[in-house]
């Protein structure tokens, strides 16, 4: 899987509610389908399906405990959507900066032409 289809991914992933509720909640400590689908007015098969999503995007794992099969949250792929929204935020973080120096200079002309 390429950098760009892991991105896909994990923002394909992050576009459903109820996939952001889960991993809100494994972010507190790793926890069976059984516990993740406690707060959701849906079936476990559906929450699985949910599951596999967030699985296929890296962004949770299951472990085997017994007869458990524990999910933990897996941060990577949110670092490294986070490193390339940090890119376009830099990118606004100047364009705001112009502007700001634009404005200053603006009401400083302003002030000038009024005294």
């Amino acid at each position: 899987m390429t950098p760009s289809d892991r991105l896909d991914a994990t923002f394909a992933a992050l576009s459903d509610p109820t996939r952001r509720a889960i991993l809100a909640r494994l972010a507190s400590g790793e926890a069976s389908v059984a516990q993740l689908s406690e707060p959701f007015a849906m079936s476990q098969p559906a929450i699985s399906k949910h599951l596999k999503v967030l699985e296929r995007a890296g962004l949770i794992s299951r472990g085997r405990d017994a007869q458990r099969r524990p999910c933990r949250l897996e941060a990577r792929p949110l670092a490294e959507a986070t490193g390339w929204m940090e890119n376009y935020r830099q990118f606004w973080e100047g364009r705001f900066q112009r502007l700001d120096t634009l404005l200053d200079e603006r009401k400083t002309l302003e002030r000038t032409d009024n005294e």
